[in-house]
């Protein structure tokens, strides 16, 4: 039994010998003399022996044979992003605000970028000198803002307030919900929480605040109505301003020449419905992006104060208006909140924006027992501030006339004052309106005292002297 049972072992090892170097023999090349071999047959060939020979590689050496981790030569190389031939668009005073995939989204609409492009200009802390340039300062004048202003601010954090009865904020949840926002992002403290640190104001006009329809939000839609100030316009997380249905139809008759139409911008617009904005918030994930969210909110609030300066400069009352706020930011995560004030200084034809801080606050600290503040000051705002700066809106709007005599010329032939003069409106007459235009056109156009030609897609015509001396040439009639 035993002698047999190793003969067949002796056997089957021949045949092994045997058929070993049959298969050593089929792995060889085809000679190069097989011309008749087609290319197609012949790659086929190479690919069955290269799958042969790297099993058998990996039977002894038990991993794949090193040309398997080789890049093929026609292999497509990796994608490099493109360096921008140009060092980008230069702002002002040699200051460059690098903005992420500029090119892709240079000609699109700044309410349909991603939050990330949006927000990209203000993360350089050059972004507060670029500011700085346009007139715009984040911190208090050596004025300092009006007692009146200040003593409101106060008041406003102070002031009893309605708060929602059920909501995360609630004393019995406040615990779960500051552990659920630990470390979350941008988009879920919008969903959660930020209603809860600034109420709609549209919402609250729905509830039975009627004083407050005449007020319209704005939520993560770019100012694209809105005279630039810095590119790119800004795109709050949420604003407030008003209606158009706000104002009787004599006072948008009379703003008419100032609005912005299709493809045009206003100094009083920054959407398409929204007039004098006077509130906006920037949402951030976490507390070291909250200086980002102030420079956007000093940007928004300064287009906003803006507006306002250069609507009763028309009607030369800007005087009222200095040192006073005339509009509110909010800065916050889901822990901590900033309240700011944002007003003019007037001296003269010159106008500056400073930033006057309200109130910091962590809404989590002492159990939460601020978390209801903002939520509070921003419903004051709405309640008591807000009725009171619309009077005096619609109280300027009252004194312009009906219809100024404005004419408005070919595109091209005035550009935005990026520093805007004053525009006085009287009831002079045609021939004292003309000739105080051409004074004007015999003197050199400057950005400090210019006047700002172009407001809302118009511009203000300016009689040509080269009509008035033909006529002055013509000869007079004998009778």
């Amino acid at each position: 039994m035993f002698p047999q049972s190793e003969d067949r072992k002796r056997i089957r090892s021949q045949e092994d010998e045997l058929a070993l170097p049959s298969r050593k023999r089929q792995r060889k090349p085809a000679p190069q003399s097989h011309t008749e071999d087609t290319s197609g047959e012949n790659a086929a060939v190479s690919d069955c022996v290269k799958r042969i020979s790297s099993l058998e590689y990996w039977t002894r050496e038990f991993c794949w044979p090193t040309e398997y981790f080789k890049p093929e030569k026609n292999m497509n190389p990796p994608i490099v992003p493109k360096k921008s031939s140009s060092r980008g668009k230069q702002w002002a005073a040699g200051y460059v605000i690098p903005r992420s995939n500029a090119s892709s989204y240079e000609s699109t609409p700044s309410d349909q970028k991603p939050r990330g492009v949006k927000s990209a200009p203000y993360q350089s802390a050059q972004y507060t000198i670029l500011l700085e340039t346009k007139g715009s300062f984040m911190y208090e004048s050596d004025l300092r803002v009006t007692d009146a202003s200040k003593a409101f601010c106060r008041a406003a954090c102070e002031a009893e307030q309605t708060i929602p009865e059920d909501s995360l904020f609630r004393d019995d949840v406040f615990d779960e919900t500051c552990e659920m926002m630990v470390g979350r992002n941008e988009p879920k403290v919008i969903q959660d929480i930020s209603r809860l640190i600034v109420p709609s104001a549209q919402s609250l006009a729905i509830r039975g605040a009627k004083h407050l329809k005449i007020l319209i939000e704005s939520v993560n839609e770019g100012w694209n109505s809105s005279m630039a100030l810095t590119t790119p316009r800004p795109q709050p997380d949420y604003s407030v301003g008003f209606k158009r249905t706000a104002f009787n139809e004599d006072q948008l008759q009379k703003l008419q020449p100032f609005l912005a139409g299709y493809l045009e911008t206003s100094l009083f617009m920054s959407t398409y419905y929204m007039y004098f904005p006077f509130l906006t918030c920037e949402v951030k994930g976490s507390s070291s992006e909250l200086d980002i969210a102030d420079r956007q909110n000093a940007h928004s609030a300064t287009i906003a104060v803006r507006g306002v300066v250069e609507l009763f400069r028309l009607v030369k009352r800007e005087k009222e208006l200095n040192r006073e706020i005339l509009a509110f930011s909010i800065s916050h995560d889901a822990r901590f909140v900033r309240l700011y004030g944002h007003y003019p200084v007037i001296n003269g034809n010159k106008t500056t924006f400073y930033r006057h801080q309200i109130y910091e606050l962590s809404i989590m600290a002492f159990d939460g027992k601020e978390k209801w503040t903002p939520y509070k000051f921003t419903k004051n705002v709405y309640d008591k501030w807000m009725p009171t700066h619309f009077k005096r809106i619609c109280s300027v709007i009252d004194d312009l006339p009906l219809n100024p005599d404005f004419g408005v010329s070919e595109p091209g032939e005035s550009e935005l004052s990026q520093g805007l003069e004053p525009h006085h409106l009287s009831n002079q007459s045609r021939s004292d309106a003309a000739s105080s235009l051409e004074a004007d056109n015999s003197r050199d156009v400057t950005p400090d005292t210019a006047l700002s030609q172009r407001i809302g897609g118009g511009t203000v015509e300016r009689p040509k002297k080269r009509a008035r001396r033909e006529e002055l040439n013509q000869p007079k009639d004998d009778n």
